[in-house]
């Protein structure tokens, strides 16, 4: 009997079996984890992608279309909450709705800034089913993100066109031109005044994105040298030179980087009919686009029309002063304006001010006080 019992004892027919089945629960718990945590791991990528386009959305709202109104049913807070549900989590929408839209204050000190918050949750009757942990008693899984955009001031522009207008000035000698300058370099009496951006008293005398938006501007090419509001002169690009290269620059974007306090080269030549055509050409690849009463450009299929785009505003100052003393004058960018193009009439092309975006250079340093463009970009 005993010996019988040791041989039970000491039988290992079975084990095979049984260390099977224990390896066949390990890999299935392994298999859970893989297929369910992955799947969570895509749902976080996913929320993240929702909430960076929705904080992104938002804050070129800001920038475009009203600086100032954050409420619900604004633009900024619209804009965020519509491109964030765009954005699906595993096949289904995410939960954000006007609350989750905040506006934190930047480093400006403005409420430049959009955060935007999505979930997928069971608080919000939305959380992300598992697949295999259902069976373990684990049936959702809470998802959720949030993202951070600001509408900064911008240090640089991109797709700049050829040609620049002088900056807007304090007007003391009663006549529609800069005078500040005799021959000497000596200030008249009764001079002109311009303030740069950052000088004290420069917000109130700018181009303002908002407080202009919709202006009618008139451009005409500049002669003799006089300096008038909307009097243009056209200036050399990089890279190239001649009328061809300049009209292909106007009618497409250049992608050359200009920063503020950007030395213009003066196009030699009469460059009127290659602005003309090539302002013409761009209208041209948006026909239909026009300025409605909102305030805006409408009927765009293009989303963004390319008619829109930034003017240089040169330093009259230094202009008129290089101009009086019998050096070149210079051309320096003091600052930008957007610019929604509706036609050329003859030598003349009219247009409407508009808010427009800009980038930012990291080489060159800050924007000044009263910068017109703004940079819009995730900071969390």
């Amino acid at each position: 009997m005993g010996t019988r019992v040791r041989h039970l004892r000491d039988d290992e027919r079975g084990m095979s079996l049984a260390l099977v089945g224990l390896g066949f629960i390990a890999f299935f718990a392994a298999t859970t984890l893989a297929v369910d945590v992955g799947m969570f791991m895509v749902a976080r990528a996913q929320a993240q992608n929702a909430a960076d386009a929705g904080a992104l959305a938002g804050a070129v709202a800001l920038a475009l279309d009203s600086f100032d109104d954050r409420s619900a049913g604004g633009p900024a807070v619209q804009s965020a909450v519509t491109t964030a549900l765009q954005n699906p989590v595993v096949g289904a929408a995410v939960s954000v709705g006007p609350a989750d839209v905040t506006f934190p204050v930047g480093p400006s000190g403005q409420s430049d800034r959009v955060r935007v918050d999505v979930l997928r949750a069971s608080a919000r009757d939305n959380p992300v089913p598992t697949l295999i942990g259902s069976l373990f008693g684990v049936h959702t899984i809470d998802i959720g993100a949030n993202a951070t955009a600001e509408a900064a001031p911008a240090n640089a522009m991109t797709c700049v066109r050829p040609f620049t207008i002088p900056d807007r000035w304090i007007e003391n000698n009663g006549n529609t031109t800069f005078e500040r300058y005799d021959n000497r370099g000596r200030v008249l009496p009764n001079a002109d005044v311009y303030l740069r951006p950052g000088d004290e008293g420069y917000e109130d005398v700018r181009y303002d994105s908002q407080r202009d938006r919709g202006t009618r501007l008139v451009l005409r090419a500049g002669t003799g040298g006089n300096i008038a509001p909307t009097m243009y002169y056209s200036w050399k690009m990089p890279e190239a030179i001649g009328g061809s290269y300049y009209e292909e620059n106007i009618r497409a974007c250049n992608q050359s980087v200009v920063t503020f306090g950007y030395v213009m080269q003066q196009e030699p030549g009469n460059m009127v009919g290659p602005t003309v055509q090539g302002i013409n050409d761009l209208i041209a690849q948006d026909p239909d686009a026009y300025w409605d009463e909102a305030a805006r450009v409408a009927r765009s299929p293009l989303g963004r029309s390319p008619r829109i785009f930034p003017i240089p505003l040169y330093d009259p100052d230094e202009f008129d002063k290089g101009k009086q003393t019998g050096r070149n004058a210079t051309l320096i960018v003091a600052n930008w304006i957007g610019f929604f193009v509706e036609e050329a009439v003859g030598n003349e092309i009219y247009g409407r001010m508009t808010p427009i975006l800009g980038t930012i250079d990291p080489n060159a340093g800050p924007a000044p006080e009263g910068a017109f463009p703004n940079a819009v970009r995730l900071v969390q």
